[in-house]
Protein backbone atom coordinates (compact mmCIF):
# COMPACT_ATOMS: atom_id res chain seq x y z
CA UNK A 1 0.00 0.00 0.00
CA UNK A 2 1.79 3.30 -1.35
CA UNK A 3 0.74 6.59 0.80
CA UNK A 4 -0.44 9.28 -1.33
CA UNK A 5 0.43 13.32 -1.30
CA UNK A 6 -1.52 15.91 -3.06
CA UNK A 7 -0.56 19.36 -2.96
CA UNK A 8 -2.57 22.19 -3.50
CA UNK A 9 -2.16 26.00 -3.35
CA UNK A 10 -4.54 28.66 -3.10
CA UNK A 11 -4.14 31.88 -4.37
CA UNK A 12 -6.29 34.08 -1.82
CA UNK A 13 -7.68 37.48 -3.15
CA UNK A 14 -6.61 40.82 -1.68
CA UNK A 15 -9.40 40.74 0.92
CA UNK A 16 -8.45 37.58 2.01
CA UNK A 17 -4.95 38.25 2.21
CA UNK A 18 -5.86 41.64 4.32
CA UNK A 19 -7.58 39.19 6.79
CA UNK A 20 -5.15 36.68 7.15
CA UNK A 21 -2.74 38.96 7.81
CA UNK A 22 -4.96 40.89 10.50
CA UNK A 23 -5.63 37.57 11.92
CA UNK A 24 -2.05 36.31 12.46
CA UNK A 25 -0.84 39.38 13.85
CA UNK A 26 -3.62 39.74 16.27
CA UNK A 27 -2.98 35.65 17.41
CA UNK A 28 0.65 37.09 17.96
CA UNK A 29 -0.54 40.03 19.92
CA UNK A 30 -2.82 38.45 22.07
CA UNK A 31 0.01 35.32 23.01
CA UNK A 32 2.59 38.37 23.63
CA UNK A 33 -0.35 39.84 25.92
CA UNK A 34 -1.38 36.49 27.91
CA UNK A 35 2.16 35.63 28.03
CA UNK A 36 3.43 38.79 29.92
CA UNK A 37 0.41 39.13 32.14
CA UNK A 38 0.93 35.14 33.35
CA UNK A 39 4.97 35.99 34.14
CA UNK A 40 4.16 39.70 35.45
CA UNK A 41 0.97 37.38 37.49
CA UNK A 42 3.81 35.10 39.00
CA UNK A 43 5.73 37.55 39.97
CA UNK A 44 3.32 39.06 42.22
CA UNK A 45 1.53 36.10 43.42
CA UNK A 46 3.48 33.42 43.11
CA UNK A 47 0.79 31.51 41.22
CA UNK A 48 0.40 32.20 37.39
CA UNK A 49 -3.42 33.14 36.59
CA UNK A 50 -5.90 31.98 33.70
CA UNK A 51 -5.92 34.81 31.09
CA UNK A 52 -8.58 34.83 28.20
CA UNK A 53 -8.16 36.65 24.58
CA UNK A 54 -11.47 37.95 25.69
CA UNK A 55 -9.73 40.29 28.50
CA UNK A 56 -7.80 42.27 26.05
CA UNK A 57 -10.74 43.05 23.38
CA UNK A 58 -11.45 46.21 25.31
CA UNK A 59 -8.50 47.80 25.37
CA UNK A 60 -7.08 46.52 21.64
CA UNK A 61 -10.18 46.77 19.74
CA UNK A 62 -9.08 45.79 16.45
CA UNK A 63 -9.01 42.38 18.23
CA UNK A 64 -12.93 42.17 17.22
CA UNK A 65 -12.26 42.17 13.88
CA UNK A 66 -10.73 38.72 13.53
CA UNK A 67 -12.28 35.06 14.54
CA UNK A 68 -12.46 34.85 18.06
CA UNK A 69 -11.47 30.70 17.69
CA UNK A 70 -7.82 31.79 16.70
CA UNK A 71 -7.48 33.85 19.84
CA UNK A 72 -8.78 31.26 21.41
CA UNK A 73 -6.43 28.58 20.12
CA UNK A 74 -4.00 30.75 21.09
CA UNK A 75 -4.86 30.85 25.11
CA UNK A 76 -4.65 26.70 24.25
CA UNK A 77 -1.54 26.80 22.39
CA UNK A 78 -0.02 28.93 25.79
CA UNK A 79 -1.55 26.54 28.19
CA UNK A 80 0.04 23.46 26.42
CA UNK A 81 3.27 25.22 26.38
CA UNK A 82 3.22 26.33 29.80
CA UNK A 83 1.84 22.37 30.84
CA UNK A 84 4.63 20.89 28.77
CA UNK A 85 7.49 23.15 29.82
CA UNK A 86 6.51 22.52 33.98
CA UNK A 87 5.52 19.01 33.58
Amino acid sequence: MANKAIKYRVYPTTEQRIMFAKTFGCCRKVYNLMLSDKIEGYKATGKFPDVTPAKYKQDYPYLKEVDSLALANKQLDLRSAFRNTFR
